[in-house]
């Protein structure tokens, strides 16, 4: 018996297959198109491009098997918060509001004054953020309301090729969590934020279990695919859940670091345990009676890619010359300077923040800059200021009891060993990387193995395909060191506040218009 799972990404959708052992049997990945941002702080992506890159690596998967009829399940995990609306007969209406776009601010305000922040954090577990579904939405009303006017559904982006496979309108109590929409403790949606955001219910897909059946595949997606008709499609889970899953983060006490285009960390609780401040989520787990918390950098691997396309030059010519990966030699050219970058601080603010600053308007930049500085001191900033941002995050996990004995790496940070060791020695804690490094696509795909029988349980799928490959014990003297920096990296945001909202007003003015 074989598993798929689907990651609908921001850069591209990821598909792979795997065995009862856990075994990675076949892989393909096919990208988006580049996220359109028509204005600062929009990003927007078209669901049908989404559709066209799953199917193209659904197809080329396929390829791989040589008996693609033991597919037994298929499970499903993407980037959280999009908003994909959907008229009566499917249609989609317009580009996509994804998680990163931050237009939406007045809308935050809008809701926060008719409802209350204390009600909103009451029926949802978090506060209302610029990143969440609900005021995506709204700005959709207010701004779009020719197409809301026809909009019947709402979609997470890797709910609407579960649309496309099944016809069914469907997410799972992980991803809807992210919308602001849900209730976070009772695991349903919440009817007071549907009625304040004047929404159906019909409105919201029907959200399920992590692991529970939501469909099959029907006759028109097999056809457009190459699966079988008739597949069970699991829940899955929102990228994060998926993800962690993916680690083994399926029973509480275990933490994880993921970095991608965002940066997280993720802990595993038996119970919600709500920030009273808001600083961080709690979202409901993709594990049946499990909840997470976690706090997000909203710009983690965004900011290396940046630096790497924007400054990167060297380390580009020599990817293009079949030299390795630019950002491998952006790691060598970091380690070539000292811990702390001789004083460089570098704030990873390109897309706002959010945990655990929740701001919108806060931007990045480089403090502490000499002649003495070279790229290479630039580099490292880069990658020590994400892990600090990341730290900002954790600290809260141990305000509200939550004490890791291990911190589980996935993505990009857990490719390079530069930066795993990096995040050993910032955070204070032993981080561990697994045998496979599949991400959110191989935790769906475990979702799927245990939602069709394949095991008794995700614990027990963690158990039997999972297998810790390396770790990396912090160093005493140099995790003491950056505890010293992380004292000053906290204090420069509260600085930078009120100028990074001058910045704002410069920028709205006449001569910004």
């Amino acid at each position: 018996m074989l598993w798929m799972g689907i990651d609908v990404g921001t850069g591209g959708t990821r598909a792979l297959v795997i065995n009862l052992k856990g075994e990675v049997v076949a892989s393909a990945s096919r990208p988006h198109p580049e996220i359109s941002m028509p204005r600062p702080l929009w990003a927007e992506q078209w669901a049908g491009d989404w559709w066209s890159a799953a199917k193209a690596a659904i197809q080329a998967v396929l390829a791989e098997l040589d008996t693609p009829s033991a597919l037994a399940g298929i499970g499903l995990t993407g980037q959280m918060h999009g908003v994909a609306l959907l008229d009566e007969r499917g249609e989609i209406l317009g580009p996509s509001l994804i998680w990163c776009d931050q237009r939406t601010q007045p809308q935050v305000d809008e809701l926060n004054q008719k409802i209350g922040p204390e009600r909103i954090l009451r029926n949802t577990a978090n506060p209302l953020l610029t990143g969440f579904s609900a005021p995506k939405i709204r700005w959709e009303q207010q701004q779009r309301p020719a197409e809301f006017a026809r909009a019947r559904h709402f979609l997470l982006p890797k709910d609407y090729i579960r649309f496309q496979l099944t016809g069914e309108y469907a997410t799972d109590v992980a991803d809807a969590s992210g919308t602001g929409l849900f209730d976070v403790l009772g695991r349903r949606w919440s009817a007071e934020m549907l009625a304040a955001l004047e929404l159906r219910e019909s409105f919201v897909p029907r959200a399920f279990e992590g692991p529970e059946i939501t469909g099959h595949v029907h006759a028109a997606a097999a056809a457009a695919t190459g699966l079988r008709a008739g597949i069970p499609v699991i829940a899955g889970g929102g990228d994060q859940a998926a993800g962690a899953i993916g680690s083994g983060l399926v029973e509480p006490g275990l933490a994880s670091s993921t970095i991608g285009t965002s940066g997280v960390v993720f802990a595993v609780t038996d119970q919600p345990r709500a920030d009273a401040h808001g600083r961080i989520h709690t979202f409901c787990h993709s594990v049946p009676g499990q909840w997470h918390v976690m706090g997000v950098t909203q710009g983690a691997g965004l900011s290396l890619r940046w630096f790497r396309d924007q400054l990167g030059g060297p380390e580009r010519q020599a990817e293009i010359a079949g030299g390795g990966d630019a950002y491998d030699h952006l790691a060598k050219l970091a380690a070539t300077t000292p811990p702390g970058a001789q004083g460089l601080f570098f704030l990873p603010y390109l897309m706002g923040e959010r945990a655990p600053h929740l701001d919108p308007l806060a931007r990045g930049g480089w403090i502490g800059l000499t002649a003495a500085h070279t790229r290479a001191h630039l580099a490292r900033a880069v990658f020590e200021g994400v892990t600090f941002s990341l730290r900002d995050s954790l600290a809260i996990f141990r305000e509200l009891g939550l004490e890791p004995t291990e911190i589980r790496l996935s993505g990009g940070g857990a490719r390079s060993s530069f930066w795993a060791a990096l995040q050993a020695d910032i955070f204070g804690v032993t981080c561990t990387r697994l045998s496979h490094t599949e991400g959110a696509a191989y935790g769906a795909a475990l979702l799927a193995m245990a939602g069709t029988g394949g095991t008794a349980s995700l614990a027990a799928a963690a158990a039997n395909c999972l297998r810790i490959a390396d770790s990396f014990t912090p160093d005493a003297q140099r995790a003491a060191d950056y505890t010293r920096r992380h004292q000053v990296y906290r204090e420069l945001y509260p600085r930078l506040r009120e100028t990074y909202r001058a910045i704002a007003a410069l920028e709205a003015g006449p001569a910004g218009s």
